[in-house]
C-alpha cells in the first residue's frame, strides 16, 4: 500500500488499459524502478516509509506548488495555505505588487506572463514559486487555409546541395503563396541531428530540439559568401561542383539522399565562411543573437565542439565532460572557443535563413506561413540530455504500452522529460523549447500530443510491456504552450492519432489546440470522444526510429483501421461524413508515415509491403481488405458527386478525396506535396531500417523520376489539383 501511495503522489500509474474493459496492473518492480528515475528509494518496505516521510516533510508541506498556474478567471487553487499568510509577486517586467491576504483571483489578474510568486506565512515560514500566468487559449488560425506538407530534405531544387534546404523552402513559400494562393507549407522537424557518419537520417530522433541543423543551410545566402576569395573562393567552388554532382546522383540517377555527404561539403563550405570578417553590422547583429540565446546557445555549441573531439555519445566521454558544469568542461570550454564560436556561427545563419523563409511566406501573402514540428523527444547521448541532465529521467525511455494490435508495446529510445524537474523550474526547458521553435512560424505542430498530459516509460533493459505511465501536469503544460503561442501569435496543431485517453481531445480543444485528422481513419468507432483509427501510435514508433516493434504497430495499426470495412467482418464502421467532421483540425488525406495516396489507389502500398514481409496477415486477406476499402471510399465520393470524372482515373481520384476535404469544417487543409505529382513511395515505412529508404528520398512523379521544386511549379498536374483547393475558396 505504500509503494501505490508513494507511486500516486508522484503521478505513476499502477495499472493501464490495453483494450477496453481490461486492466493491466503495473509490476512492482517497475514502479520500483520508475520512482528511482524521479530520485526516490522505494526499493525496501523502509525505503518506502523514509520516502513517505520525507515527502511529507518537503512537497507534502510545502506552502506553494513548485509551479502556480492561473489562467483569466481561472484562479490558482492555493486552499491550503494557514491562514494571515501574505503573497507578493515580482513580475516578469521587474515590478512588484503586493496584493496581501490570499486572493488567487488577483493572480489570475496579472498580466500574462511568467513571475514569481512568495508567500509568508505567521512564524516565519516562507515560500517561493515562479507564477505562469496564461491565456485561456493559443491563438487560432486566421481564417480557412489550405497548404503544402513536405519533408524539406526531399524537396531539391537546381541550386540545392544534394538535399532539400532553407533557401528551397522560401522559394516554395514564396512562389506557392503566390501562384496557388497557400496559406502555409508545413515542414518535418528541422531540428539538429546527432553528427554521423552515419547520421540517423530519422528527423524525430534529434540531439537537440532547441536549434534547428545547419545542414538546412543554403551556403550562397549566406552574405559572407559574395567576400570569398583567392584560394577561399577557389575552394569554394571546388565544393560547389562536388555538391552539383552529388545533386546530380539524386535527380538524376537514383541515388539516395545522402545527409552524411551533403553535411561534409556544407561543413567544409562553412569553415572557410568562418574565416570571413564580419561586417560591423553583421557582427553587432551576431552579438544580440548570441545575448539572446545565452546559456543554451553555449551549451549547444560546447556540445558540438565536445561531439568533434570525443564522439558523439556524451555518456562516453571523460567523466568530467559529462557534466556541463564541471570544472574540466569549463577550462576544454576555455580551450575550444573557436570551435564553440564556429558552431554558435552556425546556429544564428540558421536562423536567419529560417526568418527569411517565414518572411518569403508572409510577403507572398500566406497568412500563417511557416508551419514548424515538435518531435516527441531527443536522442539519449544528444546535446540536449547533456546540457538538460537534471531534466530528463535517466535509465528511461517513452514508448508505447501493448493493446489489442501491439502485444509487445513500443520502446522508442528517446529519454522522457521529469514532471517533477519540469515544474520545479517553473517549465523553463520547455518554455525555452517552444519560444526557439516559434521565432519564426505562424503554427507549431506537436508530435504525439497526448505526451503532455502523460507518457509511457520503459525502464532500461527492459522490455516495453514492463513499463508504466507518468502523469504530466497538463494544465501546466498547456498553460505554458498557449503562453509562448499568444506571444509569437502562432497557433498549434496536435498530432492526436491514435488511442487517445478521454477527455484529452476535449482538453485540447477548450485551449484552442487544432487536432489531426487524416482521411482514411475518420469514421464513426462507436466510442465516446471522436477517435481516429487506433492505429498502435505506428506513427510514434516509425519517428523514433523503431524497427521491428514499429513494423508489427504499423502493419497491426493498418488492419485496425480497415478492421471493420473488410469482407465478412460483421458491423462496417461507416465513413463519417463532411459534416461530421470536427471544425478544429488539419486535415489530410495522407501523412509522412502512410502510404501516399497514389499509392492506395494503385495497390502499390500493400505490394510493398508485401514484399518487405510487413503485412499484417496472409497476402490475399490484405488485398481483399485494401480493395473494399478502397471500392467503399470510391462509392462514396460518387453518391457525393465529388468524383464527376467516374472511377478508374487516379488523377481524378486524388483530386475527389481533396474535394472531399473541401467539404469538411476543418480550418486548415494539408496537401501531402508527393501527392501532388502521383509519387508512390511513401517517406517512411514503418518497420524498416535497412530494408526501405527512410527519410531519405526525393519527391518523384508516379515512375519514380525525382521532381526538383522548378519542374513541381511547372507541373500540370499539381497544378490542376491545387485549383480544386484554390477556386474553392478553402
Amino acid at each position: 500500500m505504500g509503494r501505490a501511495r508513494l507511486a500516486r503522489l508522484h503521478g505513476i500509474a499502477m495499472s493501464y488499459a490495453p483494450s477496453p474493459g481490461r486492466s493491466v496492473q503495473i509490476a512492482d518492480d517497475t514502479v520500483v524502478a520508475v520512482l528511482a528515475a524521479l530520485g526516490v528509494d522505494a526499493s525496501t518496505p523502509h525505503a518506502v516509509r523514509a520516502s513517505l516521510a520525507a515527502y511529507e516533510d518537503g512537497a507534502g508541506r510545502a506552502l506553494l506548488p513548485r509551479t502556480v498556474v492561473a489562467r483569466p478567471d481561472r484562479p490558482p487553487d492555493l486552499m491550503g495555505l494557514p491562514e494571515g499568510t501574505v503573497l507578493r509577486v515580482e513580475t516578469e517586467g521587474g515590478g512588484t505588487a503586493d496584493l496581501g491576504a490570499p486572493d488567487p483571483a488577483a493572480l489570475a489578474r496579472l498580466p500574462l506572463g511568467v513571475h514569481v510568486l512568495e508567500a509568508r506565512a505567521p512564524g516565519g515560514r516562507t515560500a517561493r514559486a515562479p507564477l505562469i500566468v496564461a491565456p485561456d487559449r493559443v491563438p487560432a488560425p486566421p481564417g480557412r487555409s489550405h497548404g503544402f506538407l513536405v519533408q524539406l530534405y526531399s524537396l531539391l531544387s537546381r541550386r540545392s546541395w544534394g538535399m532539400g534546404d532553407l533557401g528551397d523552402l522560401a522559394d516554395l513559400a514564396a512562389w506557392s503563396g503566390r501562384a496557388l494562393g497557400t496559406g502555409f507549407v508545413q515542414l518535418n522537424p528541422l531540428h539538429a541531428a546527432v553528427p554521423g557518419p552515419p547520421t540517423d537520417p530519422s528527423p524525430y530522433r534529434p540531439s537537440s530540439r532547441r536549434f534547428p541543423d545547419p545542414v538546412h543551410l543554403r551556403i550562397e545566402h549566406i552574405p559572407e559568401y559574395a567576400h570569398l576569395a583567392g584560394a577561399a573562393r577557389l575552394r569554394a567552388d571546388e565544393l560547389a561542383a562536388r555538391a552539383h554532382a552529388l545533386r546530380s546522383e539524386v535527380l538524376e540517377r537514383g541515388a539516395l539522399i545522402d545527409r552524411d555527404a551533403v553535411w561534409a561539403l556544407k561543413r567544409e563550405a562553412l569553415e572557410l565562411l568562418w574565416a570571413v570578417p564580419l561586417s560591423p553590422g553583421r557582427r553587432a547583429a551576431y552579438c544580440d543573437f548570441l545575448a539572446e540565446q545565452g546559456q543554451a546557445l553555449e551549451d549547444h555549441a560546447t556540445w558540438c565542439a565536445l561531439a568533434e573531439r570525443h564522439g558523439p555519445d556524451w555518456r562516453c566521454w571523460p567523466a568530467e565532460l559529462r557534466d556541463p558544469r564541471s570544472p574540466g568542461t569549463a577550462r576544454l570550454r576555455h580551450r575550444l572557443l573557436d570551435r564553440i564560436d564556429f558552431h554558435c556561427r552556425l546556429a544564428w545563419h540558421t536562423d536567419q535563413q529560417l526568418a527569411a523563409a517565414q518572411r518569403a511566406a508572409r510577403d507572398a501573402g500566406m497568412p500563417i506561413g511557416l508551419v514548424h514540428d515538435l518531435a516527441v523527444g531527443v536522442h539519449p547521448s544528444g546535446a540536449d540530455t547533456w546540457a538538460q541532465r537534471d531534466a530528463f529521467a535517466a535509465g528511461m525511455s517513452i514508448g508505447a504500452p501493448p493493446d489489442a494490435f501491439n502485444a509487445r508495446g513500443q520502446d522508442w529510445g528517446l529519454p522522457p522529460w521529469r514532471p517533477d524537474a519540469l515544474a520545479a523550474a517553473g517549465y523553463a526547458p520547455y518554455r525555452e523549447l517552444l519560444r526557439g521553435l516559434l521565432r519564426h512560424a505562424g503554427a507549431l505542430r506537436i508530435d504525439h500530443v497526448m505526451g503532455l498530459f502523460r507518457l509511457w516509460w520503459v525502464p532500461e533493459g527492459r522490455p516495453p510491456t514492463e513499463g508504466a505511465y507518468v502523469r504530466y501536469d497538463g494544465k501546466a503544460m498547456l498553460s505554458v504552450l498557449a503562453l509562448e503561442a499568444r506571444r509569437a501569435g502562432a497557433a498549434v496543431i496536435g498530432e492526436d492519432l491514435g488511442t487517445v485517453e478521454p477527455g484529452v481531445r476535449g482538453e485540447l480543444a477548450a485551449r484552442g489546440v487544432l487536432g489531426t485528422s487524416v482521411l482514411w481513419f475518420e469514421r464513426d468507432y462507436g466510442g465516446g470522444e471522436r477517435d481516429a483509427a487506433p492505429r498502435a501510435e505506428a506513427a510514434e514508433a516509425a519517428e523514433a526510429g523503431e524497427d521491428d516493434a514499429a513494423g508489427e504497430a504499423d502493419a497491426a495499426g493498418e488492419a485496425g483501421a480497415a478492421r471493420e470495412a473488410a469482407p465478412g467482418s460483421g458491423a462496417v464502421a461507416r465513413i463519417l461524413a463532411p459534416g461530421e467532421w470536427r471544425s478544429a483540425c488539419l486535415a489530410t488525406v495522407t501523412t509522412h508515415d502512410l502510404p501516399t495516396t497514389a499509392a492506395r489507389l494503385t495497390g502499390a502500398d500493400v505490394a510493398l509491403r508485401e514484399r518487405l514481409g510487413l503485412l499484417a496477415g496472409p497476402p490475399e486477406r490484405e488485398r481483399s481488405r485494401a480493395t473494399y476499402e478502397l471500392a467503399e471510399w470510391m462509392g462514396e465520393l460518387v453518391r457525393r458527386g465529388l468524383l464527376p470524372e467516374g472511377q478508374g482515373d487516379e488523377e481524378a481520384a486524388i483530386k475527389a478525396v481533396h474535394r472531399f476535404l473541401l467539404r469538411t469544417p476543418a480550418r486548415m487543409i494539408g496537401v501531402w506535396l508527393p501527392d501532388a505529382v502521383g509519387d508512390r513511395r511513401p517517406q517512411n515505412l514503418p518497420g524498416t531500417w535497412d530494408e526501405y529508404p527512410n527519410w531519405r528520398l526525393p519527391i518523384a512523379g508516379p515512375d519514380g523520376r525525382p521532381h526538383t521544386l522548378e519542374e513541381l511549379a511547372a507541373s500540370p498536374r499539381l497544378h490542376a489539383l491545387m485549383r480544386e483547393l484554390s477556386d474553392r475558396s478553402c
